[in-house]
């Protein structure tokens, strides 16, 4: 009989085992092309204005327009609130004040076509005695909206979702 032929045997890894996983440079590899095509597209994703900073601009109109009527309660003069829907800007009449809407967000405005006998220049009235011309002011993005509502008799001036009557 002819001996058998011995195995060589070895303390080394086998190929399949060194082969498990991924190495340090091909993970970070990796990591960099997913980083270079993040930046890439990045500043194409559409950015657009959240819920809370579309309900802050309802809250900064409807306190500007607050403003007004009480400048025009203190002061004992007319004042009005201008409202351009076109370039989405409400602008105060008693200081400089203004809010600028971002482009996401709509404006639509209902206000009253007189006051006290005169034509309306899409602005709200507020008099000294503390009556206006009242109006709606819509805010709207993505199917969620904001009415301020300004009351022609007591010029209050209050926030409600868009879909309440």
């Amino acid at each position: 009989m002819a001996p058998r032929a011995r195995r060589a045997t070895s303390r080394t890894p086998s190929k399949r085992r060194a082969q498990d996983g991924f190495t340090l440079l091909e993970t970070v590899c990796a990591l960099a092309i997913i980083g270079l095509v993040s930046a890439v597209l990045a500043p194409a994703m559409p950015r657009g204005t959240s819920r809370t900073a579309f309900e802050s601009y309802a809250v900064k109109v409807a306190a500007l327009i607050k403003q007004d009527r009480q400048y025009a309660l203190d002061r004992g003069v007319p004042t009005a609130t201008l409202v351009d829907a076109a370039r989405r800007t409400i602008a105060s009449g008693s200081s400089a004040a203004s809010v600028v809407l971002p482009g996401d967000v709509a404006l639509n405005a209902v206000l009253a076509r007189t006051c006290a006998g005169a034509p309306v220049d899409q602005s709200i009235r507020f008099f000294p005695s503390g009556l206006s011309c009242g109006g709606t002011l819509i805010l709207s993005r993505l199917g969620f909206s904001l009415q301020i509502r300004v009351d022609w008799l007591t010029g209050g001036v209050e926030i409600i979702p868009g879909n309440a009557a």
